[in-house]
């Protein structure tokens, strides 16, 4: 009666990334992450008892938005066309803005999701809901990027106000970037934006909750990094930075 259960070993070790990782690995991702990062391999139904068993399953829940506003003043043709997958790092970025809800009101988060390995490039928050919240994180973007831009750039967005203002069509003349944009009421043309914000308010906002700006933009900063340089993907069995760094 008082020997250790025999996946005692193992269900720590899954605690403890569970832990470091902010409870979001379901099973499969958590088999990757043992057998890339601890030499442990275990049929993934394993894994799925084990975390059952000791309580380690992920804490999620999910939920969507859609939401327009203002008068369009430039459109653009759909060049995307939902072909979400890119040869080389910043050809292809998506874009897109949601918002975060605290005590204090709510938080304009705006982002520029990379293609090539699904990275976040560029994000900045607000209380308002602006052109230049979304002209600040091109800004920033091509910044940290301008070395290593592909010949041409596409960014796609949605028909939101701020991509169909003047300021974001001479923004974007400016930088040579090529625009795309969703068709109306077509959510699934910037699905790959979208994707981002469900895992972020999944995996995080939802869980803990802000009751301040200053939390919430704490909570941000702290997941996007963890999801750059940590989270592992399904698809590719490491982190997005790591692909983009040995390309």
């Amino acid at each position: 009666m008082d020997r250790p259960e025999k996946d005692a070993g193992l269900a720590e070790t899954i605690r403890q990334q569970q832990s470091k990782c902010f409870h979001t690995y379901g099973y499969r991702r958590m088999w990757q992450w043992l057998k890339e990062n601890k030499g442990i391999y275990h049929n993934p139904k394993t894994i799925l008892r084990v975390m059952q068993k000791y309580g380690l399953l992920a804490e999620i829940r999910r939920r969507r938005k859609w939401k327009q506003m203002g008068q369009q003043v430039y459109k653009y043709e759909n060049l995307l066309n939902r072909d979400f997958h890119a040869e080389a790092p910043n050809s292809k970025w998506v874009t897109d803005i949601s918002y975060i809800k605290t005590k204090q009101g709510v938080l304009y988060l705006s982002m520029i999701r990379d293609l090539y390995d699904n990275s976040i490039v560029s994000y900045k928050t607000a209380t308002q809901q602006t052109v230049n919240l979304v002209l600040d994180t091109i800004r920033q973007a091509v910044r940290r990027e301008k070395k290593k831009a592909a010949a041409e750039l596409q960014l796609h967005s949605d028909q939101g106000f701020q991509y169909t203002s003047q300021a974001y069509f001479k923004l974007t003349q400016q930088y040579g970037i090529t625009p795309s944009m969703s068709r109306r009421g077509n959510p699934y043309d910037n699905a790959m934006a979208e994707n981002f914000f469900s895992i972020l308010k999944t995996e995080c906002i939802y869980r803990h909750k802000p009751a301040t700006f200053s939390e919430a933009n704490e909570m941000i900063d702290r997941y996007i990094h963890f999801y750059n340089y940590e989270r592992i993907q399904s698809k590719t069995g490491v982190a997005p930075l790591t692909l983009r760094h040995s390309c």
